[in-house]
């Protein structure tokens, strides 16, 4: 198959500031879902009722982690293109398990130092040391935190993409794999729609779900390199529509569970939040949205994995302490700026010097900068 050439808006240094206000953004939104929506136990209260006229808005935000996965599929394959094996595995480790074991050990030490009972996970420390793999879901044992759910998706992302760092990363090969996945989730989504049973193992492998976001993103990242290409399209378009059956099918699971008046999303307000997020992406690939890079932009997308992991944290320690006290307009306020706050300062004084400390040697100030940028966006 005839590769396409780069188009003009592709750049060649891999930095793309809009995906770092992109995922800030998509940070909040899941900060807004669980601080005015989703945790009663923090509150004591159902949020929903606490903040009527934001909650169906807010609720949306459970979409935030939609965003991070298309997100996730363009950076990932703009990572994975021309590198091998054990640079692709070096630069996951190095991104996602610093901050990962900061968080975890504060997970612990909330739940074993302080008398905090909301969202604890009630783990042993032989659980604890399991989650420090962040393969506890293969194991069959409790994520520390409730945020954790993502990064087993993702981390089964990363070891379908080494398989096609294996064979070889190519236009004609990246189609290949994006389509054999997609129908790969076609087929499961139906035969669960038909209650026909699946093997646990193939449905944790091809994530039906999920797939859809990761696959719309990689066709994306060829939209980016190889602009006048239309094939990446109808990965993008199919995508899209299988993103809108399982957004709405994960919205209806949460509706299920705490009931529409502690959920009040519409379908129809789901399938314009989904809309949403594609077009912003798709104008990101194109070059039609473009921001110019600068150290403000550069750090929302630093704390944006920080304040993913560290903000239940927050939340949990600082909610109780001062909603008896403030309005919850307040307390929800001042939780999300010392969760942003906490988050920056991770960034910079553990999890950015780690990061340092692991990377290797010997790289250019350009492939190095490029490199911090792949590995920043492909997370939460």
């Amino acid at each position: 198959m005839r590769t396409p050439t780069r188009p003009k808006h592709a750049r060649e240094n891999g930095r793309l500031a809009e995906l770092d206000l992109l995922r800030f953004l998509a940070a909040l939104a899941v900060v807004a879902f669980h601080y005015l929506v989703a945790y009663a136990s923090v509150w004591g209260d159902r949020p929903a009722e606490l903040f009527p006229a934001v909650a169906p808005v807010a609720g949306l935000g459970i979409l935030g982690v939609e965003l991070f996965f298309i997100i996730s599929g363009f950076v990932i394959l703009m990572t994975v293109w021309g590198k091998g094996l054990g640079a692709f595995a070096r630069s996951r480790l190095i991104r996602l398990y610093p901050a990962y074991w900061l968080s975890l050990a504060a997970v612990a030490a909330l739940y074993g130092l302080t008398g905090a009972k909301a969202l604890d996970p009630k783990l042993s420390t032989g659980e604890y040391l399991v989650n420090a793999t962040m393969f506890q879901r293969l194991f069959k044992i409790t994520d520390a935190s409730g945020v954790y759910w993502s990064l087993w998706a993702e981390l089964r992302f990363y070891l379908l993409m080494a398989v096609l760092v294996l064979v070889g990363v190519t236009y004609g090969r990246v189609l290949a794999f994006c389509g054999i996945w997609l129908a790969a989730a076609l087929a499961l989504k139906l035969l669960q729609h038909g209650d026909v049973a699946v093997p646990p193992m193939i449905t944790e492998t091809v994530m039906p779900d999920y797939a859809p976001y990761f696959v719309a993103g990689m066709g994306l990242y060829l939209v980016h390199k190889h602009g006048h290409a239309w094939l990446p399209w109808i990965y993008v378009a199919a995508g899209y529509a299988l993103s809108l059956d399982s957004a709405l099918a994960r919205v209806h699971r949460r509706i299920d569970a705490a009931g529409f008046k502690n959920m009040p999303v519409t379908d129809t307000s789901v399938i314009i939040a989904i809309t949403i997020i594609f077009a912003l992406m798709a104008l990101a690939a194109t070059g039609m949205l473009r921001l110019k890079p600068s150290r403000t932009l550069t750090a929302l997308g630093g704390v944006t994995y920080p304040l993913y992991l560290f903000h239940s944290i927050v939340a949990v320690a600082v909610i109780p302490v001062l909603s008896g006290d403030l309005p919850p307009w307040i307390v929800a306020s001042c939780a999300t700026l010392i969760a942003v706050l906490l988050s920056y300062l991770v960034y910079v004084f553990a999890e950015r010097p780690i990061q340092r400390i692991l990377k290797p040697r010997g790289r250019t100030r350009t492939s190095a900068a490029s490199a911090v940028q792949m590995e920043k966006a492909s997370v939460p």
